[in-house]
């Protein structure tokens, strides 16, 4: 998933559910169809489970995977464009969602009219870097161009203070590269290596478009890389991200200038809106130290050349084509997709990712319904009630964690579908002046939503994702779960003709379960029953604990998904857990259904192999090598693959169900199986 600030643990990629419960021509039993007979289930359980769907069904060129979620997603993406072509052609009233919306897509899809304004719309920037003569105005330039949409220095954000969960605060961030992850610009193999020296052509080819000569192009992206090579040794790595503690440093704002005195805080705070602040949480205090020295050394023209490249290139989409080309070029060595989308879909999620919320009020009225609502409701508590029982048979934990454990599992929050309560964005203003500058006003509009939190009280009623996203993520400041309705999409079926083997499968282990464990992995189980940062273990269970997760960390890090590229175990420890947690969760809620209980085997298949492959085919699909060899480097998410087979052989019921012995591949001696919760 792309991040979530405040360390919201997402389940990524999601899963689609089918159902055999009702037999039709049209629809075979989805679960045994996408079996590949050729394969063992007792040696690579996810090409049995998955094999037969993905010889079917090659990657199209347009994308860097291809499964049953991207099928979800493209049937969103049509229901979102029918939501767009409807409001557009209405006559809503000036300042309604439809409005705004109809709108958004109206000028979006006006690509005569962008080709024909090229640059224009945003000039009036491009000069305002062009006058920048001293670090003082570089960073005042800076500022104002983080407020519309392009991040550069450093990241910053206001989310929840992790260790008072009452407070919303001001956090400031490693960030200002450009590759996905700081390990791009060290690593030595040759599919890294190229993109460095393809990153460096791309900066040439988006600052000749924009006007510059050939000749300081070339320079300007050679110095660009050197620049942003500097920030990414000064970064922390990903698996140290991860330490909350350690990444929760709370400073005075008065005191900002000891570790860098280049900025002028008190200006760049009030330039971004912040006015009601007297401290600030920096997350890796050596990397603005790092931070100011360049700023005193680097060559101001660098620096220029650089915020330039940046924003020219966060708004390629919105300029006329050849801007965009470019940056699809270069995104190819990332997805390995060799072909771009068509312009209606990249509109469709353009305008999801500024105004998702708007489109999610119409959404939810077409597309689901009260009665699924309460089906997902009802089985989150089967799944809390599982691990409760399952804490309460630990014999590694005390008893009284185990009493604040019981207190932080009942405080969990869940939110299933949408939300009750819709932001007022009445105020965004979307007109038809042009796409880009849309696009600036809605990031504005955001921008100023988010600084205006700071000095009230936290909004615990709020969603950070939209009822369409396919997606799913736990808060721990919260101690939440959201679960948005398009989560549970299924092409072709409705809810009620889900059987519940592949729903408790699908729903009840890869995404409830897999979010509420999140609440008590490596990270989130630091926080409290308030969303507190705050130590509630024993020293004794800690230990234990983290004792229990290094076997899980020795187990990830032996996966070699690509030659040379293992998983990090350490980093991807948190998802890995939530998915083993939520296989046990959702299993033990299942075993308490009436289906499960009847025994009755179904297209060939027990119910308890038919819940292995209903959570099997939530992982249903394949990615490029490209896309692949990224996630290894960036996400803290293990391969699907990976999610499927990983887990699974520490699983007991998985070697009843598909008869695991040893020699098997899926095997895995007792001694060695993870056993956390």
């Amino acid at each position: 998933m792309k991040p979530v600030l405040s360390f919201l643990m997402a389940v990524a990629f999601g899963a689609t559910l089918f159902s055999c419960k009702t037999k039709t021509a049209t629809k075979p039993d989805a679960l045994a169809v996408n079996i590949d007979s050729s394969a063992k289930p007792a040696d690579d359980f996810f090409q049995y489970a998955n094999g037969g769907w993905i010889k079917n069904n090659p990657i199209p060129g347009e994308q860097s995977s291809w499964g049953i979620g991207n099928l979800v997603i493209e049937e969103n993406l049509k229901r979102l464009r029918e939501i767009s072509d409807a409001a557009a052609k209405s006559s809503a009233a000036s300042g309604t969602p439809e409005q705004k919306i109809g709108d958004f897509w109206t000028m979006a899809m006006d690509s005569a009219k962008i080709e024909a304004d090229g640059l224009k719309p945003i000039q009036p920037w491009l000069s305002k870097i062009d006058s920048i003569n001293d670090v003082k105005s570089l960073v005042a330039t800076v500022a104002e161009l983080k407020k519309m949409g392009s991040s550069t220095l450093f990241s910053n954000y206001v989310t929840q203070d992790d260790k008072n969960s009452e407070v919303m605060a001001y956090k400031l961030w490693q960030g200002g590269i450009g590759l996905p992850e700081r390990e791009y610009y060290f690593k030595t193999d040759s599919a890294t290596v190229n993109i460095r020296n393809q990153y460096v052509k791309y900066i040439k080819t988006i600052l000749t478009m924009a006007g510059d000569d050939t000749a300081s192009a070339a320079a300007a992206a050679k110095n660009i890389l050197g620049l942003e090579t500097k920030l990414a040794q000064s970064s922390r790595k990903l698996a140290d991200l991860r330490d909350p503690y350690r990444n929760y440093n709370k400073i005075a704002v008065a005191d900002l200038g000891k570790t860098n005195s280049s900025i002028d805080w008190p200006a760049f705070l009030a330039a971004t809106g912040v006015t009601k602040i007297d401290s600030v949480i920096v997350g890796q205090p050596e990397f603005f130290s790092i931070l100011d020295k360049l700023l005193k050394t680097v060559p101001l023209q660098d620096w220029k050349s650089y915020v330039k490249f940046n924003l020219i290139s966060d708004f390629s989409g919105a300029l006329p084509d050849k801007f965009g080309v470019a940056s699809f070029e270069f995104s190819k060595l990332f997805s390995g997709a060799n072909e771009r989308k068509p312009r209606w879909k990249r509109m469709v999620q353009s305008s999801e990712n500024v105004m998702g919320e708007m489109l999610g009020q119409l959404y939810v009225k077409e597309f689901f319904n009260e009665k699924a609502k309460k089906r997902y409701e009802d089985m989150v508590e089967a799944v809390r009630a599982a691990l409760k029982t399952r804490i309460g048979k630990l014999d590694w934990m005390s008893d009284s964690t185990k009493q604040k454990a019981y207190t932080k599992l009942a405080a969990i929050k869940k939110k299933v579908g949408y939300p009750d309560k819709w932001k007022d964005f009445s105020t965004m203003q979307i007109g038809k002046e042009s796409y880009l500058q849309n696009l600036i006003n809605a990031n504005l509009w955001w921008h100023n939503y988010n600084i205006n939190k700071l000095g009230k009280p936290v909004d615990r009623d709020e969603w950070d994702m939209y009822p369409q996203t396919y997606n799913a993520y736990y808060n721990p400041s919260n101690n939440e779960i959201v679960l948005p309705a398009g989560i549970f999409t299924v092409p072709g079926y409705r809810d009620e003709e889900l059987d519940d083997a592949t729903v408790y499968g699908y729903a009840g282990a890869s995404t409830i379960g897999h979010e509420i464990t999140h609440g008590f992995d490596d990270e989130g189980r630091q926080f409290d029953a308030k969303g507190n940062l705050v130590s509630w273990w024993s020293a004794n269970d800690e230990e234990m604990f983290n004792k229990k997760a290094a076997v899980m960390v020795k187990q990830f890090d032996e996966y070699e998904p690509l030659p040379g590229y293992n998983i990090n175990g350490k980093a991807t420890l948190g998802e890995n857990i939530a998915d083993l947690g939520g296989i046990l969760l959702g299993l033990e809620a299942y075993k308490k259904t009436e289906e499960y209980k009847a025994n009755k085997t179904v297209a060939g298949l027990t119910p308890l192999q038919r819940y292995f492959c209903g959570y099997a085919l939530g992982w249903l699909g394949h990615t490029r090598d490209e896309s692949l060899r990224n996630q290894l480097l960036t996400d803290v998410h293990s391969p699907a693959k990976y999610r499927v087979n990983g887990p699974f052989v520490d699983v007991d019921e998985f070697y009843t169900a598909f008869n695991i012995k040893p020699g098997d591949k899926m095997y895995r001696a007792d001694s060695l199986r993870v056993r956390i919760w």
